[in-house]
């Protein structure tokens, strides 16, 4: 972080998810008008949640700077970086499943114990978000829940891949449980009870548009789950997990976007947008959006984003939000753009604006070719006319404004939901407890991708983050300590530890999204711990009822299985 309060301005330089979201937290807490806070973002890394909120050492650099009236720079060494930003919750779950005999369930419970850590940070949120997710993917009329957050003596947890992989891990494992218990498919109870187009969840939230049958078939299919379960050998596993998720929400943040677009007199365009990318692909998203309304390379436009001073009120990335809610701000700004430069073109060829196109950089006549004007003569001939080309446009989802975490927790959640199924095979050393994930299928419904290739890159690294890190990534904590603070001890997957990874993307476009997209990558982080886990369960014959699974767990549930528990 760097903090330079001058004349009293506030500057501040740091990696963050929503620098409107730290400009207002930073102007309450040092009582300084927010029009004299700027946040801009720095590209340092990823964010994955982690930094949607205010930071402690946000708040360090920018109270140094006033005190001294100097420049402050803060760099966190990476034992203080993992003790003192967020982390994902440590949770215990507790989960009943009433199902009828075909399978067909029929009443949930759950009762899970959040570690927080020291602070509350967003508490309620993280109590309930993975609920929420889960109740996306499957159809249970009845249904219970108790979430619980409590205070330890640990470092805060906060917003981190989207909550609770362990919740949904614990309830696909259970899932296949079940399935065992009466003689069915574990894909076969999956397609069963899986939410389709134009259902409610329990919470009332309708599902617009869902491939989530198609990424479960898919991907069964091209794992070769069904030829393969049952059929493996001793020490090997194949797994399915599979989540929906929601793209924004309206409790806490508000779920909107805002963008406003001009075209300069050499024809090309700049977007004006306060949405932010950490690594997500967003940037070459929103261009990608524009170039395609206004006919114009993505070579020859600009972005300006991630700076309070120049954009507009905008919450930055979070929940999914990026792709649906602000690339449909850029849309809508471009096409704002668009019917401006259509109507002056218009009145330049004597043809109906209707009937005029844009491509190539040029105003070009849909019946008559030889008709056309370039782009960038209609932009300077219209400034020179006072009608200087800018498009404004805003987004806002169709969602329940009323609807709250505890007290009202009913109506429609987001404007659309994404979904994916994942399938694992493990291999299990017996004798060492060391597990290898050997092949990993990803299937994706996120709409109509705009840029397909992001989107299998953000897959990949979903089952990196998600997948590989359910069998070694943990935080050690004892009496207040963290005992692996650096990456000496932290375990993280390298690439000798990758899966072959084989990503599917389902195509169910969304009719109010941009080019009908959604969100793409957060929905395989989300399943690929349950689809690992589902793999050591069939690989173990027991369910590993605490993850990681790291040899020691593996053993313990070894053990436990010959002893014949469960």
């Amino acid at each position: 972080v760097v903090a330079h309060y001058h004349n009293g301005y506030l500057d501040l330089w740091m990696p963050n998810a929503g620098p409107h979201v730290r400009a207002k937290a930073l102007s309450n807490l040092l009582k300084i008008p927010l029009n004299r806070v700027r946040v801009r973002r720095i590209a340092i890394g990823g964010a994955f949640g982690g930094r949607s909120e205010v930071q402690p050492a946000d708040f360090a650099a920018a109270l140094l700077s006033i005190k001294t009236g100097r420049p402050v720079k803060l760099v966190l060494s990476r034992e203080e970086n993992a003790t003192s930003t967020r982390q994902v919750h440590d949770m215990v779950a507790t989960i009943k499943t009433g199902v009828k005999r075909d399978g067909t369930i029929v009443a949930k419970e759950f009762k899970v114990i959040y570690d927080g850590g020291a602070y509350s940070s967003t508490g309620p949120i993280a109590t309930s978000i993975p609920y929420y997710v889960y109740e996306e993917t499957y159809r249970f009329p009845n249904v219970r829940y108790d979430g619980y957050r409590v205070f330890t003596n640990k470092g805060i947890r906060g917003m981190y891949g989207c909550h609770g992989r362990a919740f949904l891990a614990g309830n696909e494992v259970q899932l296949d449980m079940i399935a065992e218990e009466l003689g069915i498919d574990p894909v076969e109870i999956r397609l069963k009870n899986g939410l389709r187009a134009g259902e409610e969840t329990a919470t009332r939230s309708k599902i617009i548009s869902s491939g989530f049958h198609e990424a479960v078939e898919r991907a069964a299919e091209r794992s070769s789950f069904k030829e393969k379960r049952g059929k493996l050998p001793k020490g090997r596993g194949i797994g399915m997990g599979c989540v929906a998720i929601m793209c924004g929400f309206p409790m806490g943040f508000r779920s909107g976007s805002s963008c406003y677009v001009k075209l300069n007199d050499d024809g090309q365009a700049t977007i004006v947008t306060g949405v932010v990318d950490n690594g997500q692909g967003n940037e070459s998203m929103m261009v990608q959006i524009a170039s395609e309304v206004l006919g114009i390379p993505v070579e020859e436009i600009n972005l300006v984003n991630a700076d309070t001073e120049v954009t507009n009120l905008d919450p930055g990335a979070y929940s999914q939000a990026a792709a649906f809610v602000g690339g449909n701000a850029v849309r809508l700004a471009c096409e704002d753009a668009r019917r401006q430069i259509l109507s002056f073109a218009s009145d330049k060829l004597g043809v109906p604006a209707e009937e005029l196109e844009l491509r190539d950089r040029m105003v070009i006549s849909k019946r008559d070719p030889s008709k056309a004007i370039p782009i960038r003569h209609v932009v300077r001939e219209a400034f020179f006319a006072g009608r200087p080309i800018m498009g404004v446009g805003a987004y806002m989802p169709k969602i329940d404004f009323g609807r709250e975490w505890v007290k009202n927790p009913y109506g429609q959640m987001a404007g659309t939901f994404s979904f994916g199924a994942s399938v694992a095979e493990v291999r299990v050393d017996e004798e060492t407890g060391l597990v290898r994930i050997e092949r990993f299928v990803a299937a994706h419904d996120c709409g109509n991708p705009i840029n397909p290739m992001a989107v299998e890159g953000q897959m990949e690294g979903s089952v990196a983050q998600a997948g590989v890190a359910t069998v070694m990534e943990e935080c050690l904590w004892h009496e207040g300590f963290l005992l692996n603070p650096d990456l000496l001890e932290y375990k993280v997957p390298l690439a000798c530890d990758m899966p072959q990874i084989e990503p599917i993307i389902v195509r169910s476009p969304v009719p109010e999204g941009p080019f009908g997209a959604r969100e793409g990558g957060l929905t395989i982080r989300m399943n690929a711990h349950s689809a690992v886990a589902t793999a050591l369960y069939n690989a173990l014959g027991v369910p590993l009822r605490e993850l990681p699974a790291t040899p020691d767990r593996v053993l313990e549930a070894i053990e436990k299985g010959k002893g014949g528990e469960r």
